[in-house]
């Protein structure tokens, strides 16, 4: 029971998720800072509001009489701060990873030697008649090897 624990703990995946958890929560700060202090004011001043959560502000009577309301600004901040997110982890880190990994490729693919070409019909011909010649001038009755046959289409 603990050596499956153990393995469980020890695979590669799930120590790079525990690291990105670490960091999603230390970057969720640095987006916060962006969102509450750049994008919100410049959205409240569109809006004349202190606020997000003020702006877009819905008021809804009720039974007792007092009202209730809506914040349509809150879900719009909500909304804003998701999409705030989501570009600067794709723009600061999946895009530069994602470039830095193709080029990575690039060089381990130039540094391996090309495949040599797979033999033409003609050239698997030319084999197979060679060993049908050197099989009958050896007094052998011909027979052909069958990894000498070209595939059948």
């Amino acid at each position: 029971m603990l050596k499956g624990f153990r393995d469980f703990i020890m695979r590669g995946n799930v120590i790079d998720l525990a690291v990105a958890v670490v960091i999603g929560a230390a970057f969720t700060a640095v987006v916060t800072a962006i969102v509450t202090g750049i994008i919100n004011p410049l959205i409240s001043a569109v809006f004349n509001a202190k606020s997000l959560d003020n702006a877009l502000k819905v008021g809804i009577p009720t039974i007792g009489g007092e009202k209730s309301f809506l914040l349509f600004g809150s879900v719009i901040g909500a909304i804003i701060s998701f999409l705030a997110v989501a570009a600067v982890v794709y723009f600061v880190m999946v895009l530069p990873m994602n470039h830095f990994k193709d080029r990575l490729d690039a060089r381990k693919k130039a540094g391996q030697p090309d495949e040599p070409p797979a033999p033409t019909d003609v050239e698997l011909l030319a084999e197979i008649r060679d060993l049908l010649k050197a099989q009958a001038a050896a007094g052998q009755t011909p027979s052909i090897p069958p990894q000498s046959l070209p595939p059948q289409a």
